[in-house]
């Protein structure tokens, strides 16, 4: 690839939004007057989307406690933290419409090189020093090393995580170090309770006051954000921690949204609260403040102002017409969805192409939130839906669709005779998934998947007779179907693709789930056809609560099949997430380990049909994902630390629970992938 000339790193400044950093002739020593005050600077530093030539870098001066505004920042990219060798310098200006937000495209770097950074105001007034790093160059065939997270809420718990990541990345030798952290989305939470609307807490957690928004709803015992200042006030609050703030101090973020950006059961631009109601405005709020406070190769479309986020003119107004795809067509709607492409791809050397999807703003609505679905739904399973019932429902008229499904004992009406198959990428990002797929030349093409797709299911039609309500199907349970797993079509849509089109060397890295998962992707599982062809890593929360952690405050004692969720120990003490080994092994597994507390009878008693394509699993997990791709195998760490509470105050960020070591050897065209465990330290969960 030939090196990016001065005009074409203009030309893409001017698309990012960014001003532009360009090297002179000689890199010399700084000149700029600096003295670090990192109280003017409240959300600190942040580099974004390396390149092997250039870098997007970010910070916010807001005006300080005099109301004295700084109207331009000074830039310098140095190639040694003392800042002897100046690599690039740029000015910026501020402004409050972009909530002094400042975004700028250093360019002109060398590949595969660690660089420093730092803003300096016209008084000389600096950021703290930030450290990023450039992409390799095209044809680099050194391995790859890169961090993969998700799913922080720092209004219920601490960012220890990030404090681990620096700690041992540290302790790396240099080759061996993190290149950049791919952050999969809810890097905020808009829903917040504030401590006094739930004086008991978040199950065992504490509410933080960190997030008041000044206009807001409250829905219930909770806020959510209604403007682009709310939207702003919640980055701004976030940006605060610590942990996270110096995190995006030392390496390049590379981010795509999941649904708290937005809303949190939100799809398209509509929100819902117990029902269905437009929310445009929210949407096209949501998409502006991103754009402001990440630093990302994204773009709108249509804009002709770079500087700063164009939010189009739209009203909140209902959904009443729908293409093919679930794509509500109200120009409105589509106003707000188009007004930000997150979707794009990015390169590190031969091994390794990132291509990053949105998986929110396109999807059609949620087969599991419609109101028709609750007809399919058993209290005595929760969490749980019918797999063929979900399959039925996914599908709407595609093919010959049923009249009737047949749940517990009766045939119900299939409500979604006559509707659009669901989706989730819409028609348009899938077209451009499918060619960035075909053509890459990569030895790993990883998807960044906002949300999983691996199948968590259970036989629970082999629960026994006695002991509880039966389960109302036919066939195994799902658990979930926000994620792929209720986009079921699409879903195998993609696998035969690669399948069809011989890709070898697929996999998709993705959050959301708040659990670790490892395992392999096919399009069906005994006793359907078992076909891996792809390989999937799910990471598991930074802070936010867990499944597990859920069931153990919500599930009563007495609650049917109790045993499937929870294994409360005869010795007494703390319940162990027992659902693990039900989505590994059958609710068989679970009620033996009950019955006798003996694993090994426990897992004698499994079945070995339920989870074929399962490694891993750990529905309680919290920590963060280290990734190393090489041209001869993929290895994923999976970092599991104790529930976060609150911040630890030790320099590792405190103890580590476990870690887990997955490798999926590069495998051929034709055949099948498969994963082995390399190694495990520390105490790994029940059923994992």
């Amino acid at each position: 690839m030939a090196p990016i000339t001065r005009r074409q790193a203009i030309k893409s400044a001017a698309a990012l939004g960014a001003a532009l950093a360009w090297p002179s002739l000689l890199a010399r020593a700084a000149k700029v007057s600096w003295t670090e005050r990192r109280d003017l600077y409240p959300q600190g530093v942040a580099s974004g989307d390396p390149q092997p030539d250039s870098v997007l870098l970010w910070t916010r001066r807001p005006p300080g406690p005099d109301d004295q505004a700084a109207k331009t920042l000074h830039l310098e990219v140095a190639e040694d933290p003392d800042f002897h060798r100046i690599a690039a310098r740029a000015e910026a200006a501020l402004s409050v419409e972009a909530d002094w937000t400042c975004r700028v495209l250093a360019a002109g770097l060398k590949p595969r090189r660690v660089y420093w950074y730092r803003f300096t105001d016209e008084h000389g007034f600096g950021s703290r020093v930030g450290r990023t790093l450039t992409a390799p160059a095209a044809n680099d065939d050194r391995p790859v090393r890169f961090v993969f997270v998700s799913c922080q809420n720092v209004c219920q718990g601490a960012c220890n995580a990030y404090r681990r990541m620096i700690f041992e990345d540290d302790k790396q030798p240099e080759g061996e170090r993190l290149g950049f952290v791919l952050h999969l989305g809810d890097f905020v939470y808009e829903v917040v309770w504030y401590p006094e609307d739930r004086p008991q807490g978040m199950y065992d957690r504490r509410l933080r006051d960190i997030v008041r928004y000044p206009h807001g709803e409250k829905i219930n015992d909770f806020h959510v954000p209604t403007t682009v200042e709310d939207y702003r006030v919640l980055y701004r609050a976030y940006l605060m921690d610590p942990d996270l703030q110096d995190a995006r101090a030392r390496w390049p973020f590379v981010c795509v949204w999941d649904n708290h950006e937005f809303s949190w059961k939100g799809w398209q631009s509509q929100q819902n609260f117990g029902s269905v109601r437009p929310a445009q405005t929210r949407k096209t709020a949501a998409n502006q403040v991103w754009f402001e406070y990440q630093p990302a190769r994204v773009v709108q479309p249509g804009s002709q102002q770079r500087d700063r986020f164009v939010a189009p003119t739209v009203a909140d107004a209902p959904l009443r017409e729908l293409d093919e795809h679930g794509l509500g067509l109200e120009k409105g709607n589509l106003a707000a969805i188009e007004s930000l492409q997150i979707f794009r791809t990015l390169r590190w050397g031969r091994n390794v192409e990132l291509i990053l999807t949105d998986n929110r703003s396109f999807r059609s609505e949620p087969v599991v939130d419609q109101p028709a679905t609750a007809a399919f739904q058993s209290k005595a399973f929760p969490y749980f839906i019918p797999q063929d019932v979900l399959a039925v429902l996914d599908a709407g008229r595609q093919g010959r669709p049923p009249a009737t499904i047949r749940f517990n004992g009766t045939e119900v009406p299939n409500p979604r005779r006559d509707a659009p198959p669901a989706s989730m990428l819409g028609a348009g990002q899938k077209r451009w998934f499918q060619d960035r797929l075909r053509a890459s030349a990569a030895t790993w093409k990883l998807w960044g998947n906002s949300v999983g797709m691996l199948d968590w299911r259970t036989d629970l039609q082999n629960l026994p007779a006695e002991g509880g309500p039966r389960w109302p199907a036919d066939g195994f349970a799902l658990l979930g179907g926000d994620d792929w797993s209720g986009y079921r079509s699409e879903r195998a849509e993609i696998l035969d693709f690669v399948a069809r089109e011989r890709i070898a060397g697929f996999a998709t890295i993705a959050g959301d789930r708040h659990s670790f998962v490892a395992g392999v992707l096919s399009r069906s599982l005994p006793p359907q056809p078992y076909q891996p062809v792809g390989v999937e890593f799910i990471t598991g929360s930074i802070s936010a609560p867990t499944l597990f952690e859920g069931s153990q405050h919500n599930l009563k004692p007495d609650q049917p099949w109790r045993a499937i969720y929870l294994h409360d120990p005869a010795t007494g003490g703390r319940p162990e997430p027992a659902i693990n080994l039900s989505l590994r092994h059958g609710v068989r597994a679970s009620l033996a380990l009950q019955k006798t507390g003996d694993r090994q009878q426990a897992l004698a008693a499994g079945n070995p049909e339920v989870a074929p394509h399962l490694s891993f699993t750990d529905l309680g997990g919290h920590g963060y994902s280290v990734v190393r791709a090489s041209a001869e195998d993929l290895q994923v760490e999976f970092v599991c630390i104790p529930r976060p509470l609150e911040r630890s105050d030790r320099p590792d960020g405190g103890p580590l629970a476990y870690r887990v070591v997955h490798r999926a050897k590069r495998w051929a065209t034709g055949t099948a992938p498969r994963l082995e465990r390399l190694r495990a330290e520390g105490e790994l969960p029940l059923g994992s």
